[in-house]
């Protein structure tokens, strides 16, 4: 295994923990492709240092930054991998909490906001649909209503998600097709 510079592993995880998109799991699955390739990393010790991000509590990814940053470049590796990794969207989220709070008085800014949760909704709907597709040509009928009653239980009954997964499970065990 080659011994990279502090610069590259600030580097690297600086890119990788602020252009990978989807959370945690992409951002830690990005990383171990980068480690493995660079030959800065094993696929053993990788799979070791994330296990035990895997097991710690609070935010994994930044567990598996600071063993990864440990394994490479020690306190200062560990240091800095975890700041290159959340300082930047850190700075960014607050610097846009901020404008949103000035944006608020602005009515264009408000209706831009609007069509930015209005096409957030639509994706989110199209990836609902993706996701019951396979599930309509057979079972069309059993299909939407769950997804109708999962709705409106959590619409109207505020249930909380895994309520409604465990009464949709069951509805699905009993309205066996």
């Amino acid at each position: 295994m080659s011994q990279p510079s502090l610069r590259s592993v600030t580097s690297l995880f600086l890119k990788i923990g602020n252009l990978t998109f989807g959370g945690g799991d992409p951002t830690m699955a990005a990383l171990q492709a980068e480690l493995v390739k660079r030959e800065w990393m094993t696929s053993e010790r990788y799979g070791l240092i994330y296990s035990l991000a895997r097991i710690t509590p609070g935010t994994n990814v930044l567990a598996l930054c600071a063993g990864s940053g440990w394994d490479l470049a020690k306190w200062p590796g560990a240091l800095l991998a975890v700041l290159a990794v959340s300082m930047p969207t850190s700075i960014f989220v607050a610097l846009l909490s901020a404008g949103y709070d000035s944006w608020t008085s602005h009515r264009l800014a408000i209706a831009a906001i609007s069509g930015v949760v209005a096409g957030a909704i639509g994706i989110m709907a199209a990836g609902a649909y993706l996701l019951l597709k396979p599930h309509l040509r057979a079972r069309t009928i059993k299909t939407a209503t769950i997804a109708c009653l999962a709705f409106l239980l959590a619409a109207r009954l505020k249930m909380t998600p895994i309520q409604i997964l465990a009464l949709a499970a069951a509805a699905g065990a009993v309205w066996h097709a």
